[in-house]
């Protein structure tokens, strides 16, 4: 299947597999993303490599924690979802730009930062969740049908202080200016069946249960949704549908990663930065998290390919990322968590 992905561009419950310190043959990371979805690519390295990768996965506070440990910070390297944290890290003074040429032969332009602060790994979509009983092909096909009455309490997402909606908040500011991403958003919020709440999975739950029609979430999802004999039952109840901005694309966003400033280990933590960028690594994320892989010439998984391919949207990552701020200021400006 051809890809067709063309974009411009204090810590709570902290799991350590060992402790964390600085090692000819360790690598230590401060990690966002779930332990499920990384544990098979850091054991990957580990097997091709010999070097024991030692975690610490983060709910919340990973700059926090980094600018108070200071040059004395064990973190190696940091991995998170959603542009704008990566881009708060580089922000906040807490990682050095990494020169690699390995790094720059596998990922495009699009997907890293101009100055070498951060390199992305994955891509996702947020999406449209359709119920398969009550939402016709053609219901709704841009991200502005969302805010259209005739939605009014058929919607179900999570928080709009999520980063994952920030994103596409900031999305829609981009493309159409503050007052008429207020103007939608709040439509998006009238259109609620329910108060936000719980996380993408939930939302697929919830149109299981009837509560709504169509939720919004990230791709991957569905397939680890269909590994759990539980929620396959909630994910089978949907249809994923790729929205688009009116005349643009898809929203998409990304995981990625950056080296710390302190990086005690820095030889092996830029070993892990291009096994990660590696295909072998790449077709783990494909095969194992369900999510696009930044190298556009790894094959999708079957699953993945089944859903189709976007047109990822032309707003580049960075301006997404510096229009957080102002999203975050609509999000509370209109209630929309009420």
């Amino acid at each position: 299947m051809t890809r067709h992905f063309i974009p411009t561009v204090v810590a709570l419950a902290i799991a350590i597999t060992t402790p964390l310190a600085a090692s000819s043959n360790e690598v230590n990371v401060y990690s966002y993303r779930q332990p499920e979805l990384v544990q098979p690519l850091f054991d990957a390295f580990t097997e091709a490599t010999g070097i024991n990768v030692n975690v610490a996965f983060l709910n919340k506070g990973m700059i926090e924690r980094l600018q108070a440990e200071g040059s004395r910070s064990p973190a190696d390297l940091v991995m998170t979802v959603d542009i704008s944290r990566l881009q708060a890290l580089v922000d906040a003074g807490v990682t050095q730009n990494v020169d690699s040429p390995i790094l720059k032969s596998a990922i495009a332009p699009q997907f890293r930062a101009p100055d070498d602060s951060w390199y992305a790994l994955t891509l996702r979509a947020r999406v449209v969740y359709a119920s398969k009983e009550r939402v016709m092909d053609g219901d709704v096909t841009t991200y502005e049908d969302l805010a259209d009455p005739k939605w009014k309490g058929r919607i179900c997402m999570r928080s709009g202080t999520h980063p994952y909606n920030l994103a596409l908040i900031s999305s829609v500011i981009a493309h159409h200016g503050e007052d008429a991403a207020k103007a939608w958003l709040t439509g998006l919020r009238d259109n609620q069946g329910r108060k936000p709440q719980g996380n993408d999975r939930a939302q697929v739950k919830a149109v299981w249960a009837g509560e709504c029609d169509i939720a919004l979430g990230n791709t991957y999802y569905m397939g680890k949704m269909l590994e759990d004999s539980e929620q396959s039952e909630w994910a089978n109840s949907v249809r994923i549908i790729f929205p688009v901005f009116d005349g643009a694309g898809t929203h998409v966003n990304v995981s990625g990663m950056a080296m710390t400033k302190a990086a005690p280990n820095r030889d092996n933590a830029l070993r892990l930065m291009e096994f990660l960028a590696s295909r072998d690594a790449q077709q783990i994320y494909a095969e194992d998290n369900y999510e696009y892989p930044v190298d556009l010439d790894v094959p999708l998984s079957a699953l993945v390919a089944g859903w189709g391919v976007p047109k990822a949207d032309s707003i580049s990552l960075a301006e997404v990322s510096s229009l957080r701020p102002k999203a975050l200021k609509l999000v509370q400006e209109v209630d929309f968590d009420r």
